[in-house]
């Protein structure tokens, strides 16, 4: 068995997420993840109960500026890594010019199989599976010095 054999069995598509949700700021890094997880798929080979596990191994984003960011797990928000907004993370990637950008997702799996219950036997190879794309603007935000807590008091000047 290879993994061309398996290719058409990769589990549902994974759906890569953005933060900020739906834009980028221009010089800021913008945090990118998806919900990739290993999983199996149950198939008949040979009219015999079959099994494939994929697992994910590597997740390539294609930035839509020419540039990729390529990773070994698929990331996660901000939040969940305890991470102020904006901040660099493993996936995250600074757009230098403000635009439309389509950012796209390949994610490798590796292959195991098994037959009848049988031990798992791994498939040479990876078999990739692309997610949606992603489709955001980028835009150059400019930053002023004001004299007051905007949080607490919305009417200083700046604010």
């Amino acid at each position: 068995m290879t993994t061309r054999e398996v290719a058409h069995l990769v589990p549902g598509v994974s759906v890569q997420g953005m933060e900020p949700r739906g834009f980028m700021v221009v010089g800021l890094p913008t945090n990118f993840y998806a919900d990739a997880q290993p999983s199996i798929v149950s198939t008949t080979l040979l009219g015999t109960p079959a099994e494939v596990r994929f697992t994910p191994v590597s997740f390539t984003w294609d930035n839509g500026d020419g540039s990729t960011t390529t990773s070994r797990s698929g990331g996660a928000t901000w939040a969940a890594l305890g991470l102020d907004e904006f901040s660099e993370t493993e996936t995250s990637h600074v757009f230098d010019r403000a635009g439309d950008y389509t950012i796209s997702l390949t994610i490798l799996y590796s292959a195991e199989y098994r037959i009848g219950g049988g031990a798992w036997r791994p498939l040479a190879g990876t078999v990739p599976s692309t997610s949606p794309p992603l489709t955001a603007s980028a835009k150059a935000a400019k930053t002023v010095l004001v004299a007051d807590d905007c949080g607490r008091r919305r009417i200083s000047p700046g604010c």
